[in-house]
């Protein structure tokens, strides 16, 4: 189980009173009671976390008071927002905000610019790592997103299996990795057939399971480069092949399975490595038996690559919609929902890292990052990590690369070249016809 802080609570209690009162930069000059709605995430942890914290600034603030609610059921968060946004029904603040959808909220007016708050450029700087900046500004240049957290794209291995496979270190590169499949991918039982495997994918062409394998695996065999510049598709070629190939290989030769299988694979070892965000740290802590010895690496890369590992960053963001009417109280809680002690408090009841520049550094969490060391290399990543660009239309220009992933790694019917050639000329159709 993760540590729990016993005082964090009262700590955010004290920061609410400290940090940003009723007075101080909330801009009402009024005594009635400001009421402000705020949508969390619908998971257990975060309604909890959104929970607490909403009562801690309640408590604090009691001109503004703020009434929280898990975002309302639908297929998916990004259309049920979409669809707040079309009717004039937002809350005040949301965040549960996926940038691949900020831009349909910038286009259809539903969203402040947050630039447009004199204190935005000092609480960037002193809280967002230098070289994500860029990653949360809007093609118009302005910031409608206020960053938040992530959840790093790493390699969760078992490390007796690759011990036992003559590896000390986990594997860099392609090459070390394929190496290690070799050697871990067995057939236990003499039928013919392997029953161990290097690890898993889900095969179905679906969008968002790509971001767990090519395109996390681009990023880090392009050092964090986006697939688009300036809205247009500017896919590297050979680190795309690179991609395609090396999942192709592992199909190909048996390391990774194409079927689904009855239970967790990592927890019953039938396969060594998965691509994983920090979440799963919590659920294997609850249900992984005790002799299971688990570590977390970087992904591999292309054979030659050098310098720092970049992945799928999996950010979610804060967002103030145009339809409030208290904007400066709304700036005010969402300051508070991004102060250290609100940011102790993600770690601790969500298992989320904050965007936060010298997380592990900082003594606030120095006593969480020791009774939680699993966490410390996904917090170390955060700043090598790229979200999803702000492109109109993401998930159906990613749905382009899911069919030919499925096509030349998986299946084999489609080389690599050809694979992403078809990708990028689906893409610019897509493109043209969203115009």
């Amino acid at each position: 189980m993760f540590k729990r802080s016993k005082i964090v609570f009262w700590s955010v209690v004290a920061v609410a009173f400290m940090g940003c009162g009723p007075n101080s930069d909330s801009g009402s000059a009024s005594d009635d009671i400001v009421q402000l709605t705020y949508w969390s995430s619908q998971n257990p942890q975060e309604r909890l976390l959104a929970t607490r914290l909403v009562d801690a600034w309640n408590l604090s603030h009691p001109n503004i008071q703020v009434t929280v609610q898990p975002l309302p059921a639908g297929q998916s968060s990004e259309e049920v927002l979409l669809a707040a946004v079309a009717a004039g029904t937002t809350p005040d603040l949301c965040s549960n905000i996926w940038p691949g959808v900020v831009s349909a909220f910038i286009k259809a007016g539903g969203v402040l610019a947050l630039d447009s708050f004199a204190d935005f450029d000092s609480l960037l700087q002193s809280r967002v790592p230098p070289t994500l900046h860029d990653r949360f500004k809007a093609e118009d240049g302005h910031f409608y997103q206020l960053p938040w957290k992530s959840n790093p794209i790493l390699m969760q291995y078992n490390v007796r299996l690759f011990e036992e496979a003559g590896f000390a270190t986990p594997p860099r590169t392609y090459s070390e990795f394929l190496t290690a499949a070799e050697r871990i991918s067995k057939d236990l039982n003499g039928d013919g057939r392997f029953d161990r495997w290097i690890g898993y994918r889900n095969i179905q062409p679906i969008w968002h399971e790509r971001f767990f394998d090519y395109y996390s695996f681009y990023l880090g065999g392009t050092h964090g480069s986006p697939l688009f510049e300036n809205g247009e598709v500017a896919i590297d070629t050979l680190t795309s092949n690179a991609v395609f190939e090396f999942f192709g290989e592992l199909y190909r030769r048996n390391f990774f399975p194409k079927t689904k299988f009855q239970g967790n694979a990592f927890v019953s070892e039938q396969i060594a490595t998965e691509f994983v965000g920090p979440w799963n740290i919590a659920w294997l802590q609850e249900n992984a038996p005790p002799d299971l010895e688990y570590a977390y690496a970087p992904l591999p890369v292309p054979d030659g690559l050098q310098g720092d590992v970049h992945t799928y960053g999996d950010y979610k963001n804060i967002t103030i919609f145009s339809n409030t009417k208290y904007p400066k109280e709304t700036w005010a809680f969402a300051k508070y929902l991004v102060s250290k002690d609100a940011d102790l408090l993600l770690l601790e009841l969500a298992t989320q890292i904050p965007i936060r520049r010298n997380l592990t550094h900082d003594s606030l969490f120095t006593a969480f990052f020791l009774e939680n060391p699993k966490l410390i290399p996904f917090a170390d990543q955060v700043p090598l990590t790229t979200g999803v660009e702000g492109v109109p239309g993401f998930a159906e220009l990613l749905d382009a690369i899911a069919q030919q992933f499925e096509a030349a790694s998986v299946y084999g019917i489609r080389s690599p070249s050809e694979a992403t050639r078809r990708a990028i000329a689906r893409i610019r159709v897509i493109q043209e016809w969203n115009k």
